[in-house]
């Protein structure tokens, strides 16, 4: 199957090299970009959502976190398909300058005291345009990954993208705990919390240049010659040819996707807001559980080479089920930084080894000419539905219902998407479909 031809073994390790550097540091870049908001959602509420009710600030603050969301879908078709038309180094170029545009505009805008209503609109404005970045930064990123990768590999070379959000969370988390231990709170809410935004505009040239550096994906230079047409519109070939595997890749996104945005993102601010704890203290949890899902993923990814995908998904995402309901029961017992610690790394440790071969698995399910427009459509609806809106969703329920465990069960529903997700994977009908596909 052409289309499915892998030049691996032609490529130049030093050319690998820097295909790898390219597409994770710039991913880590993007979202260190976009996930500092959340890190900072308990100081940006106070700055730009002041309200007499805090949970109500706090309800604005994730609301506007969620909106990125809105527009992923959108920047993630558009951008998906500008990946599988120009190309993988055109499109993660782009990205990355998007990105760093919109968190320098979050870093610039005044508080609602000096400008009143406009100020949170323009944070809107700013993460709408996140929004639309990230939608195609996974997409292309993944692509560019798994195409450069030997066939035996694209398992540990697909983790990589996961294990640079474990490094761009990481450096997100570890940048709030030293500005909220070394700053007053007075300083942190005025100007602290605006360096990690700032330091984002720098990140855009820098993550241009990298990426320009980096040669085309060589197995989308060789679908490009033995397939020269376009697809008659990437967007409709993958929803009229590979409905299945769209399906599959959400169910992988939603299980991903919330677990991502309520370990790391939503449980700090639960944890400040509903428990007492201090913003230093759940930075730091978030920090180390970060350092989790950095270390693991790879090792996760490489088992999935040896093992099988399937095997080593069902078995994370099951081991995982298992574990959220006792260790969120614990955690409420004893509301303290040992019991977050506890918390986030167990669940950082079952996420490793569901998140890592994610990349690869979805992949694999769609042809090179089309592969990045399938791998946005399952990342970002999956993703915008069940992960960005999270942190709204909780608040939001949290405060009707006055029932602490509704992060737990918001996780385990998730987990049923991701079993029967896995359970449907099919490679071998996958194949198949493409090969006929790849044939016309």
């Amino acid at each position: 199957m052409s289309d499915q031809t892998n030049g691996a073994s032609s490529i130049a390790p030093a050319a690998r090299r820097r295909a790898v550097i390219a597409a994770v540091l710039g991913n880590a870049f993007e979202f260190f970009d976009f996930a500092i908001y959340g890190m900072f959602a308990v100081v940006i509420a106070k700055v730009f959502f002041p309200a007499v009710n805090e949970i109500n600030s706090i309800m604005a603050t994730v609301a506007v976190f969620g909106a990125a969301f809105v527009l992923r879908p959108i920047g993630g078709i558009l951008l998906g398909m500008y990946t599988d038309i120009a190309g993988r180094k055109k499109a993660l170029s782009l990205t990355v300058i998007l990105m760093a545009l919109g968190t320098g505009m979050i870093g610039l805008v005044p508080p609602y005291a000096a400008i009143g209503i406009a100020a949170p609109l323009l944070i809107v404005f700013a993460r709408l345009l996140q929004g639309f970045s990230m939608g195609g930064e996974f997409s292309s990123a993944v692509s560019m990954l798994i195409e450069y990768a030997p066939k035996h590999r694209r398992g540990l070379y697909g983790s990589w993208q996961m294990s640079s959000q474990g490094l761009a969370f990481s450096l997100g988390s570890l940048s709030a705990f030293l500005l909220t231990q070394g700053l007053s709170q007075e300083a942190l809410e005025s100007w602290g919390w605006r360096i990690p935004f700032l330091l984002g505009i720098l990140i855009g040239p820098v993550g241009f240049y990298i990426r320009q550096r980096v040669a085309e994906s060589p197995e989308f230079v060789e679908a490009m010659k033995t397939r020269p047409e376009q697809p008659r519109s990437p967007l409709t070939e993958v929803l009229r040819r590979f409905p299945k595997e769209i399906l599959c890749g959400f169910g992988l996104i939603v299980v991903g996707a919330a677990a991502s945005y309520v370990v790391i993102i939503y449980l700090p601010i639960f944890g400040v807001t509903q428990l007492g704890l201090t913003l230093g203290e759940v930075q730091l949890s978030t920090f180390l559980a970060c350092l989790v899902l950095l270390v693991l993923c790879p090792i996760a990814g490489y088992c999935s080479d040896l093992i099988g995908r399937k095997s080593v998904l069902f078995t994370a995402i099951t081991v995982y089920a298992l574990v959220v309901y006792p260790l969120f029961s614990h955690f409420l017992a004893n509301p303290s930084l040992a019991a977050m610690i506890l918390t986030q790394c167990s669940l950082a440790v079952c996420m490793s080894f569901f998140w890592g071969p994610m990349p690869a698995t979805m992949a694999e399910l769609f042809p090179v000419r089309v592969r990045s427009t399938g791998l946005s459509l399952s990342f970002n609806l999956g993703g915008a539905l069940f992960g960005g809106l999270a942190p709204l969703y909780l608040t939001y329920l949290l405060r009707e219902t006055g029932n602490p465990m509704v992060p737990a069960y918001y996780l385990l529903m998730s987990t049923a998407f991701g079993l029967a997700a896995t359970w449907a994977l099919d490679f071998n009908k996958a194949r198949a479909a493409q090969a006929s596909w790849q044939a016309g």
